[in-house]
């Protein structure tokens, strides 16, 4: 969870974050959307992949990025659960069924 927040600090990275939300791009197409060098774009997205917020698909000699959603909310809902009450209340029910499992013939 760490990698993603500190991914997520930084500006640029966000932005990236912020066009892939329209739909996956090419590295090309998101470099278009920036004042900024080929590959301070490259490492932005490799921070980001890194860290689990992008996934990365491989069509014929082009990379497609898009957002990993799932691994995004997760990382979010694990760092906001201990400040929701109604969260910390699903995550104690969660844990006591897992452990009623475990403890099941």
């Amino acid at each position: 969870m760490e990698k993603a927040f500190k991914a997520l600090a930084s500006t640029p990275r966000r932005r990236i974050l912020n066009h892939l939300a329209a739909g996956p791009m090419t590295v090309s197409e998101i470099a278009a959307k920036f004042d900024m060098a080929m590959p301070s774009i490259s490492k932005h997205i490799s921070v980001l992949h890194d860290a689990g917020l992008l996934h990365r698909q491989k069509r014929g000699q082009e990379v497609i990025y898009s957002i990993a959603a799932d691994s995004l909310a997760n990382s979010l809902y694990a760092f906001l659960t201990p400040f929701c009450p109604e969260a910390r209340a699903l995550a104690a029910e969660r844990k006591l069924k897992n452990l009623e499992e475990e403890d099941a013939p």
